[in-house]
């Protein structure tokens, strides 16, 4: 034979692969990391920018305010005090921000390496769209931490901070109370954004459709209208479509994925039916 048959790689070969792989997002990882912690101005200036009353989002409701003649949007100027209670908590977080900053900066190298590793086990047409729906949900979940960062986490905390039931009761709000809360929202957010991806693999494995989802349309909206308040403890309307807006949006993209799954799926079965009622079909 003029080329040689290639050989299918060994468990070890793989795994030894799969080190070299895990191994080298190691390193960039940590390499961003270290840059992150020594620019600790520049990070924390990103990540503290929603506690202060100057913040753009606060600015450009009021601005928005005086342009649409909509007091009620702008934002009353608030000072909030973030403190430390424990003696190493400062130094901790500081480390945690620059780990997550490396991980978050570096999320499309990480998924790039992975997708390497797993894409030679795929068939052609599977590597094509597989690569097109990782890089959508990579996507759509940084839009949803930068929706949490630019609308929701700023909102809920000039409220949550500011809110007293007495004048007597001062709120005193740790950094780590501030991290903790800015992570978890970050994190609900971009998974809540991935609802399309969520939608196109049920559809692909057969447990929903299109028509299922127009159906109970109602009810979502009222569902989506209660995560919205409960994510968004103010009480105005305005923010609160801040948040529903996006959501529903994202559900109706969802139809539209799950609707052309259906339509591809029913047009296969046409196809086989079709081939098989062929009596030349062999």
């Amino acid at each position: 034979m003029s080329a040689e048959v290639k050989r299918e790689s060994t468990f070890w070969e793989h795994l030894d692969e799969l080190r070299k792989i895990l191994f080298r997002i190691i390193i960039v990882v940590v390499a961003v990391m270290i840059v992150a912690f020594l620019c600790k101005g520049t990070l924390f200036g990103i990540i503290l920018a929603p506690s202060k009353p100057d913040f753009i989002v606060y600015r450009l409701f009021c601005h928005l305010a005086d342009r649409l003649a909509l007091p009620d949007i702008c934002p009353e100027t608030f000072h909030v005090e973030l403190i430390n209670t424990q003696l190493a908590s400062q130094f901790i977080i500081h480390l945690s921000a620059a780990f997550y900053a490396g991980v978050l900066l570096t999320l499309p190298y990480i998924i790039y390496q992975i997708f390497r590793f797993v894409s030679p086990a795929l068939y052609a047409n599977e590597r094509k769209y597989s690569g097109r729906v990782i890089c959508f949900a990579v996507l759509l979940f940084l839009m949803g931490v930068l929706l949490n960062y630019f609308i929701i986490f700023p909102l809920s905390f000039r409220f949550l901070a500011t809110y007293q039931v007495e004048e007597s009761v001062i709120n005193m709000i740790s950094l780590s109370s501030y991290m903790d809360t800015l992570l978890l929202l970050s994190l609900m957010l971009g998974i809540m954004a991935e609802l399309p991806i969520v939608s196109w693999l049920f559809a692909k494995l057969g447990f929903l459709t299109d028509s299922f989802m127009r159906k109970y349309r109602k009810h979502a909206i009222i569902i989506i209208l209660i995560v919205a308040a409960i994510i968004t403890p103010t009480a105005d309307a305005f923010t609160l479509m801040l948040v529903f807006v996006p959501i529903y949006i994202l559900y109706e993209l969802s139809i539209l994925v799950v609707k052309k799954v259906c339509r591809k799926k029913a047009t296969e079965i046409a196809q086989q039916e079709a081939d098989w009622e062929n009596p030349y079909f062999s």
